[in-house]
Parts: C-alpha cells; structure tokens; sequence
C-alpha cells in the first residue's frame, strides 16, 4: 500500500481526494470514481503505486506530439484506472478495469478476463497473471536501456498515477530525460503544480466543446476545468503543450463544436499550439457508429486555418498530406511524416531552417 497525496480528511473517517476535479468523498472502505484511491480507516492509500498494465518503447509521434523531439523514442508506460468512462475507448480494458490490488482489497479473485488493443497497438501487453511492479528506480533503467529520449505516461489517465509518475519524473530530470503526460486534462490546480515542475509535455485531449458532448461521452460534468488546466500548464509551467480532437461522426463533428476548440486554441494557447483532429473507429460501446468521413476530417482542418491556427494534423489517416509539417511563412516542408516514420527536413531549433520562422518546437 502507498498513501495519496493531496487529500483531506473529514469527519467519520471519511476523506476527500484533491487529484482531480471529482474531489470525490470517500467513505472508509469505499474508492473513488477512479476504483485506485481507496479508504482504509480514514487513511487515503493508492492500489495502483508501480503496477504496470503494458509498456512499449513508441515513437514521441505516436502520443501524439508532433513538435516536441521530433522523430525520438518515448518510454511509454500505463496502469490501471481512469476517472472518465469514455464511451469510445481503446483502452477499456486497462482504464475501465480495477487492479489486482483493489481486487485483493475488496476480497475478490485477482483475475483480468480480456485483453486487447488496436491493431495499431504496439505495447507490451501485459496479462494480469504476470503483472510486475515496476519501482521508479526500474522505470528510467528501462527507459535507458530501449534507448529512449524520454518518459511518457500514457494508455490510461496518469493522474490517476500521480504519486508513482511524481517519483518516476524526479529520477526522469535527474537523468536529463524528457516527461510526458498524455491525459484527458481533467486535473486540480493542486495535482498540476505538484507535477509541474518535473513535467515537459502536455499533450491533452478536448473531446469536444459542450455540456452535452463530455456528460454523454465521458460521464464528466465541469468539462470547463479541462481547459483552465492547460492554459495552466503553458503558461505556469512553461509546458509544451498539443491538443488532440477524436471526431466522431454525430457527437462532436458540428461545426460550433470544432470552432468552439479551433477559437479556444487560438485565443488561450496561441495560434502556433499544433491541433491533431483524428479519425474515429467504432470501438467499445459506440461500434454502431461509422468512421468519420474524410471529408468530416477536412472540413474541421478548414476550421482550424480559418481561425487561424498555423498546425493542424490530420490523424488515423495514413499518407494524408496533414501528417507532415510545413511552414505557414515560406510553404516548405520541414518535418515529414508517413505513419510513425518521421523525417526532420528543415528545423533549426524551434524555427524553420530556410525563412526563421517561429514553429514552436521543442527540440
């Protein structure tokens, strides 16, 4: 057992959990919304501290980060839980599923019935028969030893991680090697700035831009926080921020949805923060839906250059032109993508190797 931080504890030995924006309540002997913070007498304890679910040496584009260490490999590492409950998700069976430690904790058999990825999915599954804990300390060796730029905490939300990932991103620094955090964004201020001085990368999701969108899709209310947390992490923080846009076909492919995110990007983390709008795939309890049209695709990247958004990336359409990066000043290509094939052509720094263009890359 690891006792959490950032919670409180109230009377009846209850205790409130600080980590993100549920603040749930937590009666002793009860979990959170995210089954890996659990009640033990008035004590806060973590179920999930180093227990990995699957692991994989990926390309940083695969997160997806297009202007952050272009074409490096990424140490990528997930657990258990989520505190969303996405409708769509590829990760289901990792993020909607308890540890074996809850299990062992609310007395039940230690067993994962499935497993399974995209066939995309290059991770190191890792069936609940063999599940190894890996410390910190094992963390950036193995990260080293795939020859990796850097860490990244992803498959599942990291915050539901925060007290391993903290440890992890210390021993990261110390080793000049780079963070990552792929999250739904759905963090306190508190989590935020206890991670942020250890954390590079923020590389959220904005699902769409209504009431309506995140309480049917993701069960969430006060989507809002989602946005002041990114700002947070830019401009706080000093965070290398990119944000990814699934659209799916009748949920949130209208258009005052996506210039709802087009406008927000412009206005709050400025015009030159890349945009991944990607193409849905029927998965989990939304199979009934089609993919998303090409045209669907398009017609949200029209959206983003009329608002003036200098990168936006089209995804999950391999060998579409929006993979690759071309300078909005002089129209030359300077990062080429094929797939998780990238070729950096034209960068000096941040800037463009031929006009000197700010790119905002961080290199």
């Amino acid at each position: 057992m690891h006792e959490a931080m950032l919670y409180e504890k109230l009377p009846s030995l209850a205790v409130r959990c600080h980590v993100c924006q549920w603040r749930c309540v937590i009666k002793s002997g009860k979990s959170g919304v995210c089954r890996m913070r659990h009640n033990r007498d008035g004590i806060l304890e973590v179920l999930n501290y180093g227990q990995v679910s699957s692991m994989a040496a990926d390309p940083i584009e695969k997160k997806p980060l297009f202007h952050f260490h272009p074409a490096s490999q990424a140490f990528s590492l997930g657990g258990w839980g989520c505190n969303f409950r996405c409708r769509h998700c590829q990760n289901w069976q990792i993020s909607h599923q308890e540890s074996r430690q809850s299990k062992r904790v609310k007395g039940r058999e230690s067993r994962v019935e499935s497993w399974g990825y995209g066939a995309e999915d290059s991770r190191l599954q890792t069936p609940d028969s063999r599940l190894v804990s890996i410390p910190p300390e094992k963390a950036i060796r193995l990260t080293k030893q795939h020859n990796c730029d850097g860490i990244a905490w992803t498959y599942n939300e990291p915050c539901i991680w925060l007290e391993y990932t903290l440890d992890s991103a210390r021993l990261a620094k110390e080793e000049k090697l780079y963070t990552v955090y792929v999250t739904n964004g759905f963090f306190t201020e508190e989590a935020l700035d206890t991670m942020g001085p250890y954390l590079d990368a923020w590389r959220v999701d904005l699902k769409g831009f209504s009431d309506s969108l995140y309480q049917g899709l993701a069960r969430v209310i006060r989507w809002r926080k989602i946005l002041d947390i990114a700002r947070r992490a830019k401009d706080k923080w000093g965070m290398h921020v990119e944000v990814v846009t699934n659209i799916i076909p009748t949920l949130n492919d209208d258009d005052e949805q996506l210039e709802g995110i087009a406008n927000w990007i412009r206005d709050e983390l400025g015009e030159l923060t890349p945009w991944h709008i990607t193409r849905f795939y029927p998965h989990y309890e939304m199979r009934h839906l089609p993919l998303t049209p090409i045209s669907t695709i398009e017609r949200a990247y029209e959206i983003g250059r009329s608002a003036g958004l200098r990168f936006i990336y089209v995804g999950n359409i391999p060998g579409h032109a929006g993979e690759s990066t071309i300078c909005y000043s002089c129209d030359k290509l300077v990062v080429e993508r094929m797939g998780y094939h990238t070729r950096v052509l034209g960068l000096n720094g941040s800037r463009c190797l031929f006009c000197s263009a700010e790119l905002n890359f961080r290199r």
